[in-house]
């Protein structure tokens, strides 16, 4: 097993390790002593995996109430939100009492954000089910739900006590949920490790799905340890992602967050060869990395759409938005631009 610690406001470790979900409870025992427990997670996770979750909780001396919502980015929202608040309420859950994020990056990001405003703070435990929340969501207690206006508009920071994650729930992912995983894989060998983006470009195994992981949770614990409020560096993180939610609003959430973080992350390099700022071209290899993934490189919708809709995005701050630029794969920039140069920046993404 590999162990991680995050170190932040509050200290945890981040366990990766096929197996982890029947030892969910002595894990979780180690952090927290035995109390009355909240799993969350969607409709789809729960018929996998809740029972297994449960039954460990429960054999380590935890009382285990359960919490199910429907699968998908239209639950990530304030009606589910209360929701789960209300329920907790009911269950007559304390501030000692611990929530689980049992499933994907809506099911933590939503449950996070429960636990963080739930009698101003109770615990939570994140334990990621796809590959994208194992790499990144579940990592550095960024918690939030969508509004009407746009993406994770209203959330909070807000560290879990600790992270469980079992490699052997990838193998129920459907290829294009593993491939979502991948194109933030892809992001952190591009803004920060070209050996990583050597592995990926050659390819995920099962022999190196451990150590690709162990990677990319290992370069955002560094980033979060030096910046956790992302007031500077931990915007890097965000490549791929400004492009990539204004894609997600425009399609009206039926394109997957890491698709479009995978177009978001191939308009950035084409920007940024147009701009002058990439040392080297390197959106074409780029976009044949991604394509190994079966991710999509090219944005279905047209300047205006995308630039009304990333407008919205909460990276703007005043008259300006800061957006990340490769300058070649392992290092990116922030870069910042007024408003009024957004348009153009899409229009040059685009071509």
């Amino acid at each position: 097993m590999v162990r991680i610690t995050v170190e932040a406001s509050s200290n945890y470790d981040v366990l990766i390790a096929e197996g982890l979900l029947g030892e969910t409870g002595s894990l979780a025992a180690e952090v927290v002593p035995p109390c009355k427990v909240l799993v969350a997670s969607d409709d789809i996770v729960t018929a996998l995996y809740s029972d297994t979750v449960v039954h460990s909780l429960q054999d380590a001396g935890f009382e285990v109430e359960q919490f199910t919502f429907p699968h998908g980015e239209k639950s990530k929202n304030l009606q589910t939100l209360n929701s789960l608040l209300e329920y907790a309420a009911k269950k007559q859950l304390t501030r000692q009492s611990l929530f689980v994020a049992l499933g994907g990056g809506i099911t933590g990001d939503l449950t996070g954000f429960a636990a963080a405003v739930y009698q101003r703070g109770a615990g939570y435990i994140q334990i990621p089910t796809t590959f994208l929340a194992a790499i990144d969501s579940s990592v550095g207690g960024k918690t939030a739900v969508n509004l009407d206006a746009g993406k994770n508009l209203a959330g909070a920071f807000f560290q879990p006590r600790l992270v469980i994650c079992d490699l052997a729930t990838f193998e129920t992912l459907p290829s294009e949920v593993f491939s979502d995983g991948a194109a933030e894989a892809v992001k952190y060998g591009m803004i920060s490790d070209y050996e990583l983006f050597l592995k990926l470009e050659a390819g995920i195994t099962i022999s190196n799905l451990q150590d690709i992981v162990a990677r990319c949770v290992d370069i955002k614990r560094q980033i979060v340890a030096r910046d956790e409020y992302d007031r500077g560096e931990r915007q890097l993180l965000n490549y791929g992602h400004t492009f990539g939610h204004g894609i997600e609003k425009c399609s009206g959430y039926t394109i997957s967050h890491g698709h479009a973080v995978a177009i978001g992350m191939v308009m950035a390099a084409r920007a940024a060869e147009r701009l002058g700022i990439a040392e080297e071209e390197c959106s074409d290899r780029l976009a044949a990395a991604l394509h190994k993934y079966g991710l999509p490189v090219y944005s279905p919708f047209e300047t205006n759409e995308l630039t009304s809709a990333i407008l919205t995005d909460k990276k703007r701050a005043g008259d300006t938005l800061t957006v990340v630029l490769p300058e070649r794969p392992g290092r990116c920039i922030l870069h910042k631009l007024p408003v009024d140069d957004i348009e153009r920046l899409v229009s040059l993404s685009l071509e």
